[in-house]
């Protein structure tokens, strides 16, 4: 039975993008790719373009930086979402001074209510140094707590290291290696 919400945790390039993206497509499409990356500078453009491109034209794209819950809802029924990644989307509401506990619930609430199945990607960054500044400290505790109930809700839980998956909860689907 393919889990209603996942969760892929990993450093930054650890390869759970990858790894998300193979185990949405052992699945019968639609798959639809849920973008929170904003492209602010040249760099994250061309990171963007890369990404799209290594995925293919089988992915249907909804650019949702801030609005997940708002995109989550308009999800039909069959194909599942992968979300890359609740990192940007964080990152996103911490610069435009959102409520982000308000803005955790409704995500919390859109992501049990889809009515497809979720892959959500996501940064480990509480393996680090502790920032020097109270943004990045901010940061850094929040997308704590967002994993945490990011974890506790899915059925599956992935750590990637060097592109390696450890089950954290859960099991893979029958048949993804």
């Amino acid at each position: 039975m393919f889990p209603n919400l996942s969760l892929f945790l990993g450093g930054a390039s650890s390869g759970k993008s990858a790894l998300a993206e193979l185990l949405v497509k052992s699945q019968p499409g639609p798959h639809v790719y849920l973008a929170t990356a904003q492209a602010l500078d040249n760099e994250m453009r061309l990171k963007i373009l890369k990404h799209r491109a290594d995925r293919g034209t089988d992915w249907q794209t909804i650019e949702a930086p801030l609005d997940l819950d708002g995109a989550l809802a308009k999800i039909p029924a069959g194909g599942v979402v992968l979300l890359d990644c609740a990192t940007f989307w964080l990152s996103n509401h911490l610069l435009a001074e959102s409520n982000v506990a308000t803005e955790t619930n409704a995500l919390m609430a859109a992501l049990t209510s889809c009515r497809a199945p979720v892959v959500v990607v996501s940064n480990e960054v509480g393996q680090g140094i502790v920032p020097d500044n109270a943004l990045a400290r901010k940061f850094r505790d929040a997308q704590g707590r967002l994993n945490q109930r990011l974890s506790a809700e899915a059925e599956l839980v992935m750590f990637v290291t060097a592109g390696l998956p450890s089950v954290l909860k859960g099991a893979l689907p029958e048949g993804i290696a």
